[in-house]
């Protein structure tokens, strides 16, 4: 371990919604400001590019689907962002200038289908993994698809090692051991989850996996929305749709920056990783807390395609050629 400092940030801020181009350049600013104050590690809310559309009902009823929902999606569906892309090179390369590592959520299209994905850049602005949501919550599964074991990621970094556990995710214990038991040292949590709630959660995840907590929420109001937003809560622009409650706790439980609900801001802490290992003296759950000849967790990392394609061999290739060959060559 060269320098155990490492300085942290969360932003609290809203995307600009169906405006991906304005909320990058947003975002950008962003890093390049908590860059400026001497931050290592940035994290960005969950859905931060592509949004988060909270109040929105795609017109969805029980058997019916409106003409006004399919445009809502279709909407949202050109606001997200494909990887590679465009957008997804803007965001390399603020992290790459600015010498960041970056945790950005993004609302990801590949295909006909949108997940939500956080993604990790390394400070040379190499993408070194991302997760994609592996169950959304609620109304959240009529727009997002689910995410498989094999974007389960905890990077490698100069920094340490760092992953993201998207929002409810977080509720799941055995998404949270898997995290543990791969070493996970900076535990990233976009989220849009403004509850009372929220804190003693990430407190609890920290205190559990001996890991610095930074969870990072949405600030977002009605006037950062479209005129033609049809949120349930109204059109009255001060309203606010996310609050926010970003927070940093470290591997002992104690509240480094705690949760503020005024509006957009970017809260930085200095996390000392020797705490890591003062907090795993009495409590590592993947190690010497775990009880493995009772309890075991299997983790299935392979990434599911629903369609595989396969083909014969050319016209006048024998199939098992290559197989005689090997046989022979044994013979000889």
């Amino acid at each position: 371990m060269n320098n155990p400092i490492v300085r942290a940030a969360v932003v609290q801020a809203a995307p600009l919604m169906f405006d991906t181009p304005a909320t990058v350049a947003k975002l950008v600013d962003l890093a390049e400001h908590a860059a400026a104050q001497g931050a290592e590690i940035v994290v960005f809310p969950e859905a931060f590019v592509g949004g988060y559309p909270k109040g929105l009902n795609f017109g969805a009823h029980l058997g019916m689907r409106s003409p006004e929902g399919r445009e809502d999606f279709r909407r949202y569906y050109e606001s997200a962002i494909t990887i590679p892309g465009p957008e997804f090179q803007e965001i390399s390369e603020v992290a790459r200038r600015d010498r960041l590592h970056l945790v950005v959520g993004v609302i990801e299209r590949e295909g006909g289908t949108l997940y939500c994905t956080a993604l990790m850049f390394g400070p040379d602005g190499r993408l070194l993994g991302k997760h994609r949501k592996l169950m959304p919550t609620a109304l959240e599964r009529l727009v997002w698809g689910f995410g498989d074991g094999s974007t389960i990621t905890v990077v490698d970094s100069a920094i340490g090692r760092f992953g993201s556990v998207i929002c409810w995710e977080n509720y799941m214990p055995l998404l949270r051991m898997a995290m543990y038991a791969k070493g996970i040292e900076f535990y990233c949590a976009p989220t849009v989850d403004d509850r009372e709630t929220w804190l003693p959660t990430m407190r609890t995840i920290a205190l559990e996996g001996r890991c610095f907590v930074l969870s990072s929420c949405q600030y977002l109001t009605r006037a950062d929305c479209p005129a033609d937003y049809a949120a349930v809560q109204g059109d009255d622009p001060s309203t606010v749709l996310i609050r926010g409650g970003s927070c940093i706790i470290d591997p002992l439980g104690n509240v480094l920056v705690p949760p503020c609900f005024d509006g957009e801001m970017t809260h930085l802490a200095d996390l000392d990783r020797r705490l890591i290992a003062r907090g795993k003296y009495d409590l590592d759950v993947a190690g010497h807390y775990a009880r493995p000849d009772i309890f075991s967790l299997t983790v299935d990392v392979r990434q599911k395609n629903p369609v595989t394609f396969t083909a014969p061999p050319p016209m006048g290739v024998d199939p098992t050629a290559g197989e005689q060959l090997v046989i022979g060559a044994r013979k000889d």
